[in-house]
């Protein structure tokens, strides 16, 4: 009996040790993905228009020829990790085809949805460095790891290097055409009466655009800071301005906050909410519409909804300041704007779009 209680616990103290690794590996996985991408790897496989054989992908790949072997280990992977499916598996490495799963589709350079953009950004030095620091920003004052890390806020990094500003604005946007498709699928009756709407922190208009297209009777307004919108020309129903949330947005009938609340402490998103608030007022009874991460109920289930958001968290708490929000604390922060209703429809994925009303 004694000897099985010891095989039971080396037994489980090496599954503990596994699930370690694991999660020490883990960034293995993310810098495999960075390099697939990298290579061009889900493109070569979608050109060649049916499963690809090992053979054929290698020798379209500008890698050099001592790296050939290389290639299968780093599909392996890749496959395990479900980024691409196998077929033809034979002894033969060279002989087993590969092709495209709907995860690999979206890194796909040229969709309107990819999220390739996202694989550079938040796999790149800039993104990477600032966890290097994470443990040391806690025991300072400074706002965010990033600026432990870099000197200053996401937002004036941003500001002050057009490359990654280009980048992060390019990821921002293919994110929204996913999005916009489906709010606009889904949620035709959140927009089918509203005359003029403001899309704050819209960026470079992505889903202003589908909304003015698919809803020809609103007027929209794409609103952010000055140097975001400079120079970007409007359509019909669709004009650009540029401002700060924080101290006021146009009067319109309805308000879009995408992905935008989150970047922000407490303070800050009152503080957003109480100027759409007045903006709404002026022209009537509106409402806002925010699409932003609505936290599960922390009931200790593990699925991949869920641990999207945590690492969500994770992220706007390390470069952002901001913070992912249960149910609880968004009705908090609506109560403290001087709203008096809300509504959350949990459509979009690890998001939901939350309806606010005065």
């Amino acid at each position: 009996m004694e000897s099985q209680n010891g095989d039971n616990v080396a037994s489980n103290l090496l599954k503990a040790q596994s699930h370690l690794w694991n999660h020490i590996f883990n960034f293995i996985n993310s810098m495999s993905l960075k390099c697939v991408v990298d290579l061009g790897i889900p493109d070569i496989i979608h050109n060649h228009g049916k499963p690809m054989p090992l053979s054929k992908l290698i020798s379209s790949l500008p890698i050099h020829p001592s790296k050939k072997p290389c290639i299968y280990r780093l599909m392996r992977i890749m496959t395990y990790s479900g980024f691409f499916s196998q077929q033809n598996i034979t002894e033969n490495e060279l002989e087993i085809e590969y092709m495209l799963t709907d995860v690999s589709l979206l890194l796909l350079k040229n969709s309107p949805m990819s999220v390739a953009p996202h694989v550079h950004g938040i796999l790149s030095p800039d993104m990477i460095d600032p966890w290097h620091q994470f443990s040391a920003w806690l025991k300072n004052d400074d706002i965010t790891a990033f600026e432990t890390t870099h000197g200053m806020s996401f937002w004036d990094y941003l500001a002050r290097d057009s490359k990654f500003n280009n980048s992060f604005n390019e990821s921002m946007a293919k994110d929204t055409r996913l999005v916009s498709d489906l709010l606009v699928e889904k949620c035709k009756g959140v927009f089918h009466e509203v005359e003029s709407l403001v899309d704050v922190g819209g960026g470079t208009g992505t889903m202003a655009k589908t909304l003015a297209k698919s809803f020809p009777q609103m007027e929209c307004i794409v609103f952010d800071l000055p140097h975001v919108v400079d120079g970007l020309q409007g359509s019909e129903n669709l004009n650009y301005v540029g401002g700060d949330m924080f101290k006021e947005i146009p009067p319109t009938d309805a308000i879009l906050l995408k992905s935008i609340l989150h970047d922000w402490n407490d303070e800050e998103c009152v503080k957003i909410l109480k100027n759409c608030k007045d903006a709404i007022s002026k022209k009537g009874k509106g409402k806002v519409v925010i699409i932003d991460t609505v936290l599960d109920k922390e009931n200790g289930n593990i699925n991949e909804s869920v641990e999207t958001q945590l690492f969500f968290d994770m992220l706007m708490m390390v470069v952002f300041a901001g913070k992912e929000r249960n149910e609880k604390e968004w009705i908090k922060l609506i109560s403290l704007a001087g709203f008096s209703d809300y509504k959350i429809t949990p459509i979009l994925g690890s998001r939901s779009m939350i309806e606010i009303y005065p």
